[in-house]
């Protein structure tokens, strides 16, 4: 996908917020998206945070819709329906912060082709499929083969499932902003590129 415009940027992060907001007023409907007609379809993730820790992430690594049609389900979803956290309360909703991951396209790739910090990877094997975001290792310090692994357990297999010659592994990049104390969207680091 191409580089988002921070007025693009501001706009996501906006219709993220009013999706969880009405969320947790048990409104049933999502917000009206104004966004420009351009939007490509796109796959995303919402990664919701509270002081600092993670209090909700939902994506939709494959997407038949607009970014910003993604972005607003993906926000409802992780503010109500990620089965890891209770349901987001309206008296949480001034300290959560939002981060969007917008993702690019998804291609095969080789173990030794990985950077870690700029690829996400999803494995996947027997109808099984494990998907972590490019932050997630840089987050962690993780190397690649520990990358790889981290993904396998999510998808619920053993950790070297990605040496098998029936797994496959993908990557993907992620453009990723997110919001700051409530205020003005602010661009999330850019992660170190070591393996």
């Amino acid at each position: 996908m191409s580089s988002l415009a921070d007025r693009e940027k501001g706009l996501l992060l906006r219709l993220a917020r009013r999706a969880i907001e009405l969320a947790v007023q048990s409104s049933s409907t999502l917000p009206e998206t104004h966004f420009p007609d351009r939007c490509p379809c796109s796959g995303a993730f919402v990664t919701l945070r509270m002081r600092g820790r993670l209090r909700g992430c939902v994506g939709q690594v494959y997407a038949a819709c607009p970014l910003d049609e993604v972005v607003a389900h993906c926000a409802r979803s992780a503010a109500l329906e990620d089965c890891r956290f209770q349901p987001l309360s309206a008296v949480e909703l001034p300290e959560m912060r939002i981060e969007i991951s917008a993702l690019s396209a998804i291609a095969p790739i080789a173990p030794e082709e990985i950077v870690t910090g700029r690829h996400g990877l999803i494995v996947s094997r027997g109808g099984r499929s494990g998907v972590l975001l490019p932050q997630v290792a840089s987050e962690f310090g993780w190397d690649t083969a520990r990358f790889l692994e981290e993904t396998c357990r999510k998808a619920g297999l053993e950790p070297n499932a990605w040496k098998d010659p029936a797994a496959k592994i993908s990557a993907f990049t992620a453009e990723i902003f997110g919001e700051s104390n409530g205020g003005p969207m602010r661009p999330v680091p850019r992660y170190s590129n070591s393996t």
